[in-house]
């Protein structure tokens, strides 16, 4: 019997062996395949690893001391500046002040350009990806400056 149990380990140790040399022949020939969607795999989501998912944007109103609210949610008191996060729907703040109207500012967004980079590397998991963070687009104005008009008594 110890012949056998010895025949089946160095059969079994070759059948591995054999596997092993296979798996190893195989990347070799298929090397540039591979780096090539190991590539396209890091470069997914390229707008939102690049460029982030929020943006600067400073405000100021005339009166200064306005509260700026984003999706009603208090963010600053003026001037100041603030992350807003990107987003692919329409994004509006609110400048409220006592003693003075409301007024709410529309923030002007534009494509982010590195989002292409998706397009031809990434495919449609990347652009996915940067569509739900909002990365598809960015703030192109990254500075307001409002004048609150005073409330009629």
């Amino acid at each position: 019997m110890p012949i056998v149990t010895n025949y089946f380990v160095s059969s079994h140790a070759e059948k591995r062996a054999g596997r092993l040399n296979f798996l190893i022949k195989y990347m070799k020939n298929n090397l540039s395949i591979v780096l090539l969607l190991g590539i396209a795999h890091s470069t997914t989501s390229c707008a939102t690893i690049f460029t982030g998912t929020n943006d600067k944007i400073s405000f100021n109103s005339t009166p200064e001391g306005a509260t700026v609210f984003h999706k009603g949610v208090e963010k600053c008191v003026t001037p100041c500046t603030v992350n807003i996060p990107r987003s692919l729907s329409k994004q509006t703040v609110t400048f409220e002040k006592e003693g003075f109207n409301h007024q709410e500012v529309k923030l002007d967004k534009n494509f982010n350009a590195v989002t292409l980079l998706n397009i031809l590397f990434g495919g449609a998991i990347g652009v996915g990806i940067d569509a739900a963070t909002g990365s598809l687009t960015k703030y192109s104005t990254k500075k307001y400056e409002v004048e609150l008009e005073a409330k009629q008594q």
